[in-house]
């Protein structure tokens, strides 16, 4: 392990969370009238009163529905209160079995996957594009299904929820291990939503991780798509950025030319596949460049962008530092644009191969910052993978 404390510069401000009014649903003017609004209540707490694991959701819906005024709704949840921690402590206790389970490299049933995703889905949707995160926090990069490594970066990083993690895409692809990774990172993100933010990255796709790995793997350990389409509908709700304390840009890729403001970005609607082409694709697939100006990318998406773009994204949007994954650097991290933009890797040796570093990046909570560097977790014995995936663009 190599500290580098490259870059120590201290930055400030703060940001207040954005409104996310495209993701929550939205009550009609008349289901917001009194009769209407009470008798729905009534009709759904009788259908979950007398089922325990369901406690939970009538005292979400009491709460959403005596808002709108609705006195019948109005009597003591006291005497449930006990049921409600036992519920939420046993809720607490599966998903902390699960991720024990995950950190020993085992996946999970498929009914377990499609319930975990759908808690992380409600979590998520709250989320906005441009997710605000606090210091301290760890930003990582791409991770691509090497497991092993992954549990050497929480080794070294710290675990979960002692440390708060960044993760800026691509967890899946290329790797052995592309369910559990990824399986991991989202039990975490249910477990420690506050503690953890995970961005989308352009392998976080139902094209992409059907050429690349992901789907053939899902095939393999659970029999059927089943696992592949629940996570990658997921996929579709995971934040596009993400902006630490108002001055560090986090994303997969790099910048648009239809994007100017912040602002640009929290207006799109992101529950989607990700597109071919504009601006949520080059959020994903960009990459910096030597190069003055926008260019076009050799991977055949996204575009290079040069220092004089970078510089004035950051100074049209009060920003310090770009920080972004995608491209594998040999050292784990790559300065570029006169360290106003850099790329962080975090899949050491990727594809097992290419004898790189990995690094992450510590942002404490001062706004110092610190690389810290490393080399892969000890080899296990890998799975006999028959089909070799393609190089496409290392």
């Amino acid at each position: 392990m190599i500290r580098n404390p490259t870059w120590a510069g201290a930055i400030g401000g703060s940001e207040g969370v954005p409104s996310t009014g495209k993701f929550r649903q939205k009550k009609s003017e008349k289901e917001k009238e009194k009769g209407i609004v009470g008798h729905r209540a009534n009709q759904a707490f009788s259908g979950l009163l007398f089922h325990a694991p369901s406690l939970h959701l009538y005292l979400l819906f009491l709460t959403h529905y005596n808002g709108a005024g609705d006195s019948s709704l109005s009597f003591s949840t006291a005497a449930m209160g006990t049921n409600s921690v036992l519920s939420d402590s046993s809720h607490s206790h599966d998903l902390d079995d699960q991720i024990s389970q995950l950190m020993q490299c085992k996946p999970l049933s498929e009914q377990q996957v499609r319930v975990l995703c759908e808690k992380a889905k409600e979590i998520l949707m709250d989320e906005s594009n441009v997710q605000p995160v606090k210091s301290p926090v760890t930003i990582c990069g791409d991770i691509h299904g090497q497991f092993h490594d992954l549990a050497e970066l929480f080794r070294i990083g710290g675990k979960c929820p002692d440390t708060n993690y960044l993760f800026m895409g691509d967890y899946v692809d290329r790797g052995y291990y592309s369910v559990e990774t990824v399986t991991l990172l989202v039990a975490l993100k249910v477990r420690y939503p506050q503690r953890i933010t995970i961005l989308r990255g352009n392998h976080e796709s139902r094209q992409i991780t059907q050429v690349y790995g992901f789907y053939d793997e899902c095939l393999r350990k659970y029999g059927n798509a089943n696992v592949w389409k629940i996570f990658t509908d997921l996929f579709d709700f995971f934040p596009l950025t993400a902006l630490v304390e108002s001055e560090i840009f986090c994303l997969h890729g790099g910048l648009s030319p239809s994007i100017e403001t912040l602002d640009n970005i929290r207006n799109f609607d992101r529950v989607q596949e990700v597109p071919h082409e504009g601006p949520m694709c080059d959020l994903l697939w960009s990459d910096p460049d030597d190069r003055c100006g926008w260019g076009i990318s050799p991977r055949g998406a996204g575009y290079t962008f040069g220092q004089d773009i970078s510089e004035q994204f950051n100074h049209t949007n009060s920003l310090k530092l770009i920080a972004r994954a995608h491209q594998l650097v040999m050292d784990g991290f790559n300065w570029a644009h006169e360290q106003k933009v850099v790329t962080i890797f975090s899949a050491p040796n990727y594809c097992y191969r290419c004898g790189n570093m990995a690094s992450i990046l510590e942002v404490d909570d001062c706004k110092g910052h610190t690389f810290i560097q490393f080399e892969p977790a000890p080899r296990r014995g890998e799975p006999d993978v028959t089909r070799r995936t393609p190089d496409y663009f290392l």
